[in-house]
């Protein structure tokens, strides 16, 4: 089947390049030359393991192509997926879906086959019945049936999420759509990957709801890792403990900064927003999203507290280890180094740092911290080594070498990465999170 993808950035070029690897025909859409361009030369928009060869695999076997032109790139496809962005609306926090409608009516106007129209991008509910519309005017004399298929990729390990996903989530109650539907994921099936066939909106929320869930979880171990700090417990064996529990889970239940990235945010913000709307209110979601806001700047407190204070910690210098959200991406999306980074500055902190992959998103966002090119010679001269993404890099430093690069041997996991006991025996003032 010839399939488009109307958007070329993480979402959109992941799954373009994964329906390619199953053997579709796909065209990748985007507005931006500079991006197709680059796709073109080979040249990756965004940091993804396994990306870049996967792209270029397919566009070696001709299943993959790239342009800018969207009514060449729709002709004889049979499903067409929008996979703009949504940010929050500023002002609002409602989510823009400015370039969904504008899509929708670009296709409406070139549509000239019958086609399955499905939505990729994470967007609330009701968003399909507009999309609908707005096809349904702009072209009233072709066949199209409108699906929602939300995403559940996870950033540094979206390609293995897409070939072996826990689940399948379509949204349409037109049975033309689902055998469509059935087709594209047909390749799907010998891995015996569950599909999910429900209404358009239960399709919608269903991203949404899977996303504040998850967010619930991260939010409520941290404040048990705070609570342990307190009572002298360690926030890892009461991960453990609870994990077990198969109604619970011990998936998201790692304490640390915060959350942050493309989607937690966003979704939770757009989720409240909606609730609202529809006078619903999701008081736990609201919480949540107070809490990480919240947590981020008490991180930067935690670092200036292992300085000695805020009046010793003026004029001292720490290096930040990982900038990015998480480990294995280039995406600062409302990553909790900014806040830290920023409450440091606050307080008069010197600030350098270093990251595999995200300096080049994050110099712009932090002015006031100098990049360095290494770990190591992040940690030259600091009065205290925080480590803030669990990058594989920095799982296994060499102790004794930070700690005679560093001015003083304070080292602040944030990720819990290190065991307390050997870090101390090498002689290093240590603090991490919910332990004793």
């Amino acid at each position: 089947m010839k399939i488009a993808m109307v958007g070329s950035g993480y979402v959109g070029l992941v799954s373009g390049a994964c329906f390619a690897d199953f053997g579709h025909e796909v065209v990748c859409i985007d507005k931006d030359p500079a991006k197709i361009d680059s796709l073109k030369a080979g040249i990756m928009p965004i940091y993804e393991p396994g990306l870049a060869e996967l792209v270029a695999s397919n566009v070696k076997a001709g299943r993959l192509t790239f342009t800018t032109d969207l009514p060449a790139g729709i002709d004889g496809a049979g499903a067409i997926f929008i996979a703009v962005g949504t940010p929050s609306r500023r002002g609002d926090g409602h989510a823009d879906l400015s370039y969904v409608y504008a899509v929708a009516q670009e296709i409406g106007e070139h549509l000239q086959q019958p086609a399955v129209i499905v939505t990729k991008s994470t967007v609330p509910v009701g968003t399909g019945d507009e999309v609908e519309r707005i096809l349904a005017e702009a072209n009233p004399g072709v066949k199209f049936a409108v699906a929602s298929n939300p995403e559940f990729l996870r950033e540094g390990a979206a390609i293995t999420d897409f070939k072996r996903p826990d689940r399948i989530v379509v949204g349409t109650e037109d049975e033309w759509a689902r055998g469509v539907m059935n087709e594209v994921y047909r390749p799907l099936f010998l891995n015996k990957a569950p599909i999910l066939f429900t209404s358009r909106r239960s399709s919608e929320l269903i991203k949404y709801a899977a996303n504040a869930f998850l967010a619930v979880k991260i939010t409520f171990i941290n404040e048990m890792a705070d609570l342990c700090e307190k009572v002298g417990a360690d926030v890892q064996d009461v991960s453990r403990g609870i994990g077990m529990d198969g109604r619970i889970g011990s998936k998201f239940l790692h304490a640390g900064p915060g959350y942050g990235g493309s989607c937690f945010p966003k979704d939770t913000l757009a989720l409240l927003k909606t609730a609202e709307d529809y006078e619903a209110p999701t008081r736990i979601v609201e919480a949540v999203v107070k809490v990480n806001d919240a947590r981020k700047r008490a991180m930067g407190r935690k670092v200036i507290e292992a300085l000695g204070g805020m009046d010793a910690a003026r004029g001292k210098q720490v290096a930040l280890l990982g900038l990015t959200f998480k480990p294995n991406t280039d995406d600062m999306r409302d990553a909790p180094s900014i806040a830290i980074a920023q409450a440091l500055d606050d307080a008069g902190v010197k600030v350098t740092a270093y990251d595999p992959e995200g300096m080049g998103h994050a110099a712009p966002l932090m002015a006031h911290v100098t990049m360095r090119d290494s770990a190591y010679s992040a940690i030259e001269g600091a009065d205290a080594v925080v480590i803030v993404t669990e990058w594989d890099a920095f799982r296994a430093l060499d102790l004794d070498r930070v700690k005679r690069l560093a001015k003083a041997p304070v080292l602040v996991d944030l990720r819990n990465i290190y065991d307390p006991v050997e870090v101390r025996a090498k002689g290093f003032h240590y603090t991490s999170i919910g332990r004793p």
